[in-house]
């Protein structure tokens, strides 16, 4: 478990990075919680920064391709300037937890269609973080089923009558 100590360098770490890449930064707020691990597996720590910026998108990037970037780098940054290893979940103007909800909504309303129609509806290719979120949203379900199709960046999801 991280002490309040480690807390503390935590957002001075997180908020000194993100100074020198930007002087945009508005604020830095760490939220901390903790997971079970895997059975007989130890507790991990997940660290939750959420970063407020006035214009977001240049550190946000392409499908937010750079902010998946920028949380590996400082996820590295952060465990060896701490000697402690936990998962870090970066996210900046909400755009993570927006992207989420956005995804659940398309799910829903596309297998409505599918549901409606019986004809399969293919989405457009997405990493495969997003393709989980999907998958999960639909998978209690009993009138669709989905399947992700494709290689590489061409992996797409099919949602498919039963």
């Amino acid at each position: 478990m991280l002490d309040q100590k480690q807390k503390i360098k935590i957002k001075e770490t997180t908020e000194e990075f993100f100074k020198k890449m930007t002087p945009a930064v508005l604020g830095v707020e760490v939220v901390l919680s903790s997971v079970d691990g895997l059975p007989g597996a130890e507790e991990k720590e997940v660290v939750d920064l959420n970063i407020k910026l006035d214009e977001p998108q240049i550190l946000i990037g392409q499908g937010g391709q750079t902010l998946f970037e920028i949380q590996r780098l400082l996820k590295m940054i952060l465990n060896k300037k701490l000697q402690s290893i936990f998962y870090l979940n970066l996210d900046i103007n909400d755009y993570k937890k927006k992207k989420v909800e956005y995804l659940k909504k398309i799910a829903e309303d596309l297998a409505n269609e599918v549901s409606l129609t019986k004809q399969e509806k293919t989405l457009s290719p997405m990493p495969a973080y997003e393709r989980r979120i999907i998958h999960s949203e639909l998978s209690g379900r009993t009138d669709v089923i989905t399947e992700s199709r494709g290689e590489g960046l061409e992996r797409h999801i099919v949602i498919k009558p039963k």
